[in-house]
């Protein structure tokens, strides 16, 4: 089975499930990666359709897959994109003349389709990395090689986009301004009005178009962001902290659309993002970055789990009501290496030896209440604790 057939597989059981919101953002994809006005005009109907027919499930069903068949044919004839290697970098190092402190050395290189997680305390270089990864800081050391064709600075930077944490604000409308966006890229007359309405809808913008930005909140401001990014078509995108005022379930959507919009068949994009949402980014990244006094520490993600060269030990989390010496009386049957408490949350450490069954058995066999419980071997937060 082909790239293409598996992915119209996966999105035809949205179908089958009946998962409208999340089938309705797949279609709007497929339908952006068609490049094609005649598919802006039929997606964008269906949306201004759906919006007066929201219970008509059975004629919902049936347009829904009208469309997707459609797409898919298309789309099979055009094939898709080998994924190809966009940037890399050698042994950056970014000093500071008035500072103690250093970026680097850092030797990484990023992909089509691929996302990397920078992860770290703040004040250890995560900014300083993007910034120096997008141009706006040179470095002191090392090179920067980018492996896309680009006509000169300004081209460059439209190719490879930096989100930083706080941005920018603007006036009028949020459609006007994608409108503008879009025009400044040479996406002018009805392709300009399908388009802008396609991305405004696939950021779940649709119903805050009309509004300016001090009427949006902060998680809307970064959709907003992240619309005008995809009016551009990058090749890199790289955003700083695009989690930070998001709540729980908010952050889960953005990541999912990170994941899907770097991962399209057609369209693949390379995408860099640093958090502080740990088990969040280590769950959508391919790679994970850890930064600790501008020092990075890499990590392949495979299956939700990173492996990281060094030796780790067994670590748990977790949060109980027995004191600390209780608990260390029944876990020094498992070579209990420490116990620490930060904030009412146990850290405890074994050798690495030491298996998440047996830990878990421990703690049936003496009764010992779990309010959570986290394995954190494999994951960045152990390079947090003291």
């Amino acid at each position: 089975m082909s790239l293409i057939e598996t992915h119209y597989k996966n999105i035809y059981q949205l179908l089958e499930y009946e998962d409208y919101p999340n089938l309705l953002k797949k279609l709007i994809d497929l339908t952006l990666d068609t490049e094609e006005l005649s598919f802006y005009q039929k997606t964008v109907s269906l949306l201004d359709w759906l919006e007066q027919n929201q219970t008509n499930i059975t004629e919902i069903r049936k347009r829904f897959n009208v469309l997707l068949d459609d797409l898919f044919s298309f789309l099979q004839k055009k094939g898709s994109k080998q994924r190809e290697k966009l940037l890399v970098v050698q042994n950056l190092i970014k000093a500071y003349t008035q500072s103690h402190f250093a970026l680097g050395p850092i030797s990484l290189d990023i992909s089509e389709g691929e996302i990397i997680g920078l992860v770290g305390e703040n004040g250890n270089g995560k900014t300083t990395l993007l910034r120096s990864l997008c141009g706006e800081l040179v470095p002191t050391n090392g090179r920067i090689s980018y492996l896309f064709d680009y006509k000169d600075e300004y081209d460059l930077r439209s190719q490879l986009i930096y989100i930083p944490q706080r941005t920018k604000d603007w006036h009028g409308s949020l459609l006007s301004n994608l409108q503008f966006t879009a025009a400044s890229y040479g996406i002018l007359g009805e392709v300009n009005e399908h388009l802008v309405q396609l991305v405004i809808a696939r950021m779940g913008l649709r119903g805050y178009r009309h509004l300016n930005w001090k009427s949006l909140s902060s998680g809307y401001k970064m959709r907003f962001e992240l619309a005008r990014m995809l009016l551009r078509k990058p090749k890199l995108l790289l955003i700083d902290e695009p989690l930070a005022n998001l709540d729980i379930l908010a952050q889960q959507v953005v990541l999912d659309d990170f994941r899907d919009i770097a991962k399209s068949p057609f369209r693949p994009l390379g995408i860099v993002l640093s958090s502080q949402q740990l088990y969040e980014v280590e769950k959508t990244s391919d790679r994970v970055i850890f930064l600790k006094k501008g020092q990075p520490q890499n990590a392949d993600i495979k299956e939700g789990v990173a492996e990281f060269k060094e030796v780790a030990k067994f670590i748990v989390e977790f949060e109980s009501d027995w004191q600390q010496e209780e608990l260390r009386k029944v876990f020094a049957t498992l070579s209990l290496e420490n116990l620490q408490i930060k904030g009412g949350t146990y850290i405890a450490i074994f050798p690495e030896s030491t298996s998440q069954e047996r830990f878990l058995q421990i703690v049936v066999d003496n009764r010992i209440p779990l309010n959570y419980f986290r394995n954190i071997s494999n994951s960045t937060r152990r390079f947090f604790l003291s």
